[in-house]
């Protein structure tokens, strides 16, 4: 496994700190919080992050993307959560245009994927279910086949910018029982579909995030991404992807939380020295690094295992990495607080 980033990796990661550093300071995901923005993201941001590249950055180049994998996508997702950059990145290339990309006809990708690409389309996944515990094969959602059309009736909760999505990637069970894995469709359905009502919500980390019903929602057979009932596969994979890009996420926050507690520890003075130079700070500030680079090599070593082919075990690395950064996160969050003078 390789833990050091290719030139180009690099370059990627240059240019997206850049970006974040002048054009999305920690104070604007406040701005937008206090102001109530409708989108809560910047639409001329997003249409620059397409300028630069990053929707386009896993999706095959024959519809305008770069043809990358997830450690280039990591490399940018890890600087955007270092500053809680609130742009649908991970919503519309990981949740919304990979099931695309892994199941879709060429219909459907020249339909979707040009479109994420050139920063026109937001996009998500509707599939978390009041009650499922987070097991996405739990859907109650249900898909009923009608001549040439699906029928959908059913509720989707905590779907990722689903207040802006204009497509979303939507499971539904087409057959079998509650939480069986055969039975899952994935269909791609039109914002402002009839019978679909969107009600945003509001989350403590200030994640855009919706609840979206459908009530008789009818859409194309055409709608199907997949052959019907066998959607599980491209489902679980889409959201290991989308796992390790939250995970990147993570990543960004806690190195950018222990950069600033690092500058106050060479700053703060006590008794005419910088508090930096106690030695039990000094015990706890090493902590907190080794857990941030243990964290990072986790991240790494999934990322290489999905860009490999997605073999056995690329899903079981993935939720190493979730753990990993997810407890890493916690220690350094608490930490860098507690060193800060608990303020």
């Amino acid at each position: 496994m390789s833990l050091l980033l290719t030139e180009d990796q690099k370059l990627l990661k240059r240019s997206a700190a850049d970006f974040v550093h002048n054009e999305s300071p920690l104070s604007r995901i406040r701005e937008l919080r206090d102001s109530g923005d409708g989108d809560g993201f910047s639409r001329k941001l997003w249409l620059e992050m397409a300028e630069l590249g990053w929707q386009a950055v896993p999706i095959a180049e024959g519809y305008g993307g770069l043809g990358m994998g997830m450690t280039e996508m990591n490399t940018v997702l890890e600087e955007c959560g270092r500053n809680l950059v609130p742009e649908p990145l991970l919503s519309t290339v990981l949740l919304g245009a990979m099931p695309v990309g892994l199941a879709g006809n060429e219909a459907q990708c020249e339909a979707v994927l040009p479109g994420v690409v050139d920063g026109s389309l937001v996009m998500t996944m509707a599939y978390q279910e009041k009650g499922s515990r987070y097991d996405p094969l739990v859907c109650r959602t249900r898909a009923v086949k009608k001549g040439d059309s699906y029928v959908l009736d059913g509720e989707k909760v905590l779907v990722a910018d689903g207040h802006v999505a204009d497509k979303l990637v939507v499971t539904a069970r087409s057959s079998g029982a509650e939480a069986e894995r055969a039975g899952i469709s994935l269909f791609l359905v039109d914002h402002g579909s009839p019978g679909m009502t969107v009600e945003r919500q509001t989350t403590m980390h200030l994640r855009n995030a919706a609840l979206v019903r459908f009530e008789g929602t009818e859409v194309p057979a055409t709608a199907l991404l997949g052959t019907e009932g066998l959607g599980a596969d491209v489902l679980e994979q889409s959201i290991d992807l989308a796992t390790l890009g939250t995970a990147a996420e993570m990543l960004g926050g806690m190195q950018a939380a222990f950069d600033m507690t690092l500058e106050h520890l060479k700053t703060r003075q006590q008794f005419g020295v910088p508090i930096g130079s106690f030695q039990a700070l000094k015990h706890r500030a090493a902590k907190m690094f080794i857990e941030i680079e243990m964290a990072r090599s986790a991240l790494m070593g999934a990322a290489e295992a999905i860009d490999k082919g997605y073999g056995p075990g690329a899903s079981a690395m993935v939720s190493v990495a979730k753990a990993r950064c997810s407890d890493a996160a916690v220690l350094v969050s608490y930490e860098s607080v507690q060193m800060h003078g608990g303020i």
